[in-house]
């Protein structure tokens, strides 16, 4: 390679990535950003009450409530990482990030996110224990036993995120620097790349195979002897009981894992898919956990619900 073309070339290399809103829609963003404001105040305020309530109420010091107020912090944590890219498109159209900046977002969108899946899997162990092996339950599940489950889900998340951003910041930009959401994903990033990102795709699979992936098969284990035991009980009552304690978990792992899955697969299968398709797919992904967790939590736990209920009514 010459010198001349070196000079073109690295006279290509963007400085900044474009974020993008929804497209063909951008008169409209003004507009669009009231429903989007709308669902992180639901976000930040319902995670927020739901530890608020957690903390105050001491007969709420339990194990199952205790991984609730994980996955209300980490839900809160999420909101506010996306937040201030989204608005800012959506508000002043200010679409540029720098480099680094994208880096740092897509390393707390994504630590939060798989960490989210390990406490997800944590409370699929919570319901198997409280319903197997209910007699063991307070010695299995102490308090210091989910202190070290909370540090082991934050410990593998920050490993394996970590050397994302330092890896993404080694290669050059060029070409069209527009990324297709509001904010920096790094299946989005790696894209853009203008060398091979091989290694970083296979690191990639890797991540989400060592986290998501194994995650993902272990609840559903989980549920499978959940199942089991509940099935082995006589009383259709207590049945129904052992189950309806699990609704809620349930809907909170559709709601995680669903968006993920669906974002993942149009990724990496689905270039032919519409751009919209994609960016409701990315807003799916990272909004709908946040805004519906505290909903479903408040409208299917009792001892939430009635809290809530006492404190914005008397």
């Amino acid at each position: 390679m010459t010198l001349g073309s070196l000079g073109n070339s690295s006279s290509s290399v963007s400085a900044t990535f474009l974020l993008s809103g929804i497209p063909g829609l951008e008169p409209m963003h003004i507009w669009i950003s009231i429903p989007l404001c709308f669902m992180y105040l639901v976000s930040i305020l319902g995670n927020c009450t739901i530890l608020f309530i957690i903390k105050t109420e001491r007969s709420l010091h339990e194990p199952m409530y205790l991984f609730l107020s994980m996955l209300a912090l980490i839900d809160l944590g999420l909101s506010l990482c996306t937040l201030p890219t989204v608005l800012g498109i959506f508000w002043v159209g200010a679409r540029e990030i720098s480099h680094d900046a994208c880096f740092a977002q897509l390393f707390f969108i994504h630590c939060f996110s798989f960490l989210e899946s390990s406490v997800l899997l944590s409370m699929a162990f919570d319901r198997f224990v409280a319903i197997c092996h209910p007699l063991h339950y307070a010695s299995i599940l102490t308090n210091t036993v989910i202190g070290r489950i909370g540090l082991v889900s934050l410990g593998r998340s920050v490993a394996l995120i970590f050397p994302l951003p330092f890896m993404l910041k080694r290669f050059p930009y060029c070409g069209s620097p527009v990324l297709s959401h509001s904010c920096c994903l790094h299946q989005e990033v790696m894209k853009l790349a203008c060398v091979d990102m091989k290694a970083n795709s296979i690191y990639g699979m890797f991540v989400i195979f060592s986290t998501v992936g194994i995650d993902s098969l272990l609840i559903l284990f989980s549920y499978a002897l959940i199942l089991r035991t509940v099935l082995s009980i006589t009383s259709r009552a207590e049945r129904f009981k052992a189950l309806n304690t699990c609704v809620s978990h349930i809907c909170a792992v559709l709601l995680f894992y669903t968006p993920m899955i669906g974002l993942s697969v149009i990724h990496r299968f689905g270039k032919q898919a519409p751009h919209l398709v994609q960016v409701v797919m990315g807003f799916m992904y990272l909004l709908f956990p946040p805004v519906m967790n505290p909903i479903v939590y408040s409208v299917k736990t009792k001892q939430i619900r009635d809290r809530v209920t006492h404190a914005f009514c008397y």
